[in-house]
């Protein structure tokens, strides 16, 4: 059987690790801080703010929440995210997704500072990702390649299939990959062999948002499966992209859904508030 990944274990680990470095700053006279802004009442999205006020006081970061009704007007919004751009008190900004569909979601991430972006979403972050020079990472798929890390997976020299092509997790986990020297092959729908593919590698990262569309049976043996999917099946079930007893029969090492990847996106938000604090310190 598969080592199972612990990401509760490895988030918790981090989070202390933050702890000490906000601590550090606030005895600098500097309070990291992160503007949080909902708009609209998506249940899922007001859950997930919560989360995040929650994990930002526990780490001892400054956490400003702006909920918006939904009938917000672009112009408000982008007024709104300008304000922040400009408050020295504000090193993060988020702007929960998906936005009532009068606002431009793409032209609300633009308008975020490139200095203030903690999801990683600007095209300028983007870019420098792109090109091997990270500002912001992405909280998911960096919380992956923190994971790697922590359980010792050099990919140096592995073929890795990222299963999605997302700007959110499949593009910008796919680059990190490239950046550590693996060889990436992404799928996506239009993939042909989709089964022949996974079973030459190495690492297969699922992100397609597909309850369970990986089977087992694909998974080479003493592969590395990081399942970042997380579907709702029925009332209350949660499952990954992968079939995990199946695939936990032939992997080296699985993450488990819940309690995989899902505790790292948050743990990663607050790494990168933390740094771009750091940043503001050096330059004041």
């Amino acid at each position: 059987m598969a080592k199972i990944i612990d990401g509760k274990a490895i988030a918790a680990k981090m989070r202390t690790e933050i702890a000490a470095g906000v601590l550090e700053l606030k005895q600098k006279g500097i309070t990291p801080g992160l503007a949080v802004v909902l708009v609209g009442d998506d249940p899922a999205s007001r859950v997930y703010v919560s989360m995040k006020e929650k994990a930002c006081a526990e780490a001892g970061i400054f956490s400003d929440e702006y909920k918006l009704p939904a009938e917000t007007a672009e112009a408000e919004l982008l007024a709104l995210v300008e304000r922040l751009n400009n408050d020295p008190a504000i090193h993060g900004i988020l702007v929960q997704l998906p936005l009532p569909p009068q606002i431009d979601t793409e032209k609300v991430l633009e308008a975020i500072s490139p200095l203030k972006d903690a999801d990683g979403f600007h095209p300028y972050n983007v870019g420098r990702l792109a090109v091997g020079k990270p500002l912001f990472q992405p909280c998911t798929p960096y919380g992956v390649m923190v994971m790697l890390k922590e359980e010792g997976i050099d990919l140096a020299g592995k073929e890795v299939v990222v299963i999605g092509r997302s700007n959110i997790v499949g593009k910008p986990v796919a680059m990190m990959c490239l950046a550590q020297n693996a060889t990436v092959t992404v799928c996506h729908s239009r993939t042909r062999d989709l089964a022949g593919v996974v079973r030459r590698a190495d690492v297969v990262i699922a992100a397609v948002g597909r309850p369970e569309m990986v089977k087992g049976e694909w998974i080479k043996e003493g592969a590395v499966v990081i399942d970042v999917g997380v579907n709702r099946v029925g009332e209350k079930k949660l499952v990954g992209d992968v079939e995990f007893s199946s695939a936990s029969e032939r992997a080296a090492a699985i993450t488990p859904v819940p309690g995989g990847v899902g505790p790292m996106t948050i743990t990663m938000l607050l790494y990168n508030t933390l740094e771009s604090a750091r940043r503001s310190a050096e330059i004041s």
